[in-house]
């Protein structure tokens, strides 16, 4: 059962889970990838509710949004903040969708999202069903030299966490956020 939710009510929990890190889901012929996220931001553009994810060009779930243009984002929330929830989310964010299939060696439980094609997943429930209406490429060198640690040069795109490839910033309309509800 699906609880209907306004994101915006739940946007502290959404901030809180994130820099622990939270999945995004993604779908493309019959291929269903999740990927850890840390970074993301939630708002309002273009008078839509919006969950901005950001995507390395080297990476997996990159390929898949690029086919779709879709992507749901799961959320731990209340008692599924478990050991169970950080053993998924560190398994999604150490190894590659195109080596393993990560959902089935966790062991989670997908569920059919209601408008979208990438699923939710029961065991982070708290979930936004999210359509791309713009994405841009962040080009490394007009990025402060600040943040020029999380794209050290030599690193390519199959070493987990910082490497050379560049972000794609996936702003996705909300299309529908809910919790899965036992």
């Amino acid at each position: 059962m699906k609880k209907e939710i306004n994101p915006f009510d739940y946007a502290g929990n959404i901030l809180k889970a994130l820099p622990k890190g939270i999945l995004l889901t993604s779908e493309a012929e019959d291929c269903v990838n999740a990927m850890t996220i840390g970074w993301g931001t939630l708002g309002i553009e273009w008078g839509v509710p919006i969950f901005t994810a950001y995507v390395r060009t080297g990476r997996f779930t990159h390929e898949l949004i690029e086919r779709t243009g879709e992507f749901t984002i799961c959320v731990p929330y209340g008692d599924k903040f478990s050991k169970e929830a950080a053993k998924t989310i560190g398994l999604c964010g150490s190894k590659s969708g195109r080596d393993v299939d990560k959902l089935a060696k966790a062991g989670v439980h997908l569920v059919e999202a209601d408008i979208i094609r990438p699923p939710a997943i029961k065991e982070l429930p708290l979930t936004l069903e999210c359509r791309v209406v713009f994405s841009q490429l962040q080009t490394i060198k007009d990025i402060s030299s600040r943040f020029k640690k999380f794209y050290p040069e030599g690193v390519d795109s199959s070493h987990v966490g910082s490497n050379e490839d560049p972000h794609v910033a996936y702003y996705g309309e909300i299309l529908k956020a809910y919790i899965i509800e036992d």
